[in-house]
């Protein structure tokens, strides 16, 4: 069963004609790492799916490369604003590893709202896209950059292996000599 279509199931069940009508939208998209998938002040045309890989949202501030998040696999993303509207994206989304993606159009993702169970998975995708960044600008006001990295160390302990530190840092909201002495200190504990 193609990678999208189990991806799919977890929120909705496809028939073989749902599928069908899906399936040839989808445009397979091989990647190196560190290619900037969406540019800031571009409009995003691609809903993707990442089969392979590890990517990252970040926005330039002030000169500064800050890091909004990390998608790993397998998982559908787009620059949600600025698809959904056709407007100039206020993010980049950049790969950090090799990766395997599929893609839609703009175009075929909205002309297949008209099938049911694509448009209650994109309904549902978006809900789960707002809770997690909920949660995101949540855990950024009332947790530590400390507590911030010990959720991630129990929760994604993989990632911590596949991310630069520079954008881990940044992530967290912190310089990077910070988020050696936190990942000194939480080995430290650990041990104990």
């Amino acid at each position: 069963m193609h990678t999208f279509r189990q991806f799919i199931h977890q929120y909705v069940l496809l028939s073989d004609k749902d599928w069908a009508q899906i399936e040839p939208c989808l445009v397979k998209k091989e990647v190196t790492s560190n290619t900037l998938l969406l540019e800031e002040g571009k409009i995003c045309r691609h809903l993707y799916f990442l089969e392979q890989g590890l990517l990252r949202f970040f926005i330039l501030k002030n000169g500064n490369d800050i890091t909004k998040f990390f998608t790993d696999t397998a998982y559908a993303l787009t620059s949600q604003n600025s698809f959904a509207n056709q407007v100039p994206a206020k993010e980049s989304i950049e790969t950090l590893e090799d990766c395997v993606l599929w893609q839609m159009t703009h175009e075929d993702v909205y002309r297949l709202l008209e099938n049911n169970r694509w448009s209650e998975f994109v309904r549902k995708l978006v809900q789960e896209v707002q809770f997690f960044t909920e949660e995101i600008l949540e855990e950024m006001q009332t947790e530590t950059a400390e507590n911030r990295y010990k959720l991630i160390l129990d929760n994604n302990p993989t990632l911590l292996q596949r991310v630069p530190l520079k954008h881990l840092a940044s992530y967290l909201g912190i310089a990077q000599q910070s988020l050696s002495r936190i990942r000194k200190n939480i080995q430290s504990e650990r041990r104990i």
